[in-house]
């Protein structure tokens, strides 16, 4: 085993206080956010998405956060990917978010739902032409022979919308994930971290607590 135990970071940028978070996690979102896009990171719209398959197992990966307000947060994918399967079959998702330069976190959890076709549609002829060919030329997450399989797909399905508007394929769209908790991290010195939770109480608002690090 690789010992790396003794690699350690004290975390000592700010606090996090319950009696002076915003009243609900969506303003605190918002808030968290914009403070870290002034950070001009590499990709500020990075996040984990973690679902479970119909064994339990959770599965975790890479995804841009492409809009959030009151009603959740969304993103875009194929419906017949890993992903889009263990969504159809499970229905819950969580989302993940570390800003390591602010040294803050921030938890969602919640039940998905696809957004309209309106919207996804809307979202997906706003991306480069090439992104949205790529979305036709990829069967995300099936096998895939080589690298020159996917290079001919692509080249195949652009001289099929040569001169023409790509379409939306039917099994690509948007989900937007309805968060029911939502936790902020702040890190804290001698790990003594600020870490505030947020559950929804089933009538439109929010119950707030501090929890131990």
């Amino acid at each position: 085993m690789v010992d790396i135990a003794d690699i350690r970071k004290e975390y000592t940028q700010g606090r996090l206080d319950e009696e002076t978070c915003a009243p609900d996690p969506i303003t605190q979102f918002h808030a968290w956010f914009e403070q870290y896009r002034e950070t001009n990171p590499p990709e500020p719209t990075i996040m984990t998405m973690a679902s479970c398959d119909e064994n339990g197992q959770p599965w975790q990966r890479i995804l841009l956060l492409k809009g959030y307000d009151e009603q959740g947060f969304v993103f875009f994918t194929n419906y017949e990917s890993n992903k889009g399967q263990q969504l159809a079959e499970n229905g819950k998702a969580a989302l993940h978010f570390f800003w390591i330069n602010m040294e803050r976190q921030v938890q969602i959890q919640g039940e998905v739902e696809k957004i309209s076709r309106e919207d996804a549609e809307r979202y997906f002829h706003s991306r480069p032409r090439e992104s949205q060919l790529g979305a036709w030329a990829s069967a995300q997450s099936r096998p895939l022979q080589n690298r020159q399989q996917l290079e001919d797909k692509f080249a195949a399905v652009s001289e099929q919308f040569e001169g023409q508007d790509v379409p939306l394929p039917g099994y690509w769209g948007g989900y937007r994930i309805k968060p029911q908790r939502m936790e902020f991290w702040q890190g804290g010195a001698h790990r003594l971290h600020d870490r505030v939770e947020y559950n929804a109480d089933g009538n439109g608002g929010w119950q707030k607590q501090r929890l131990n690090p």
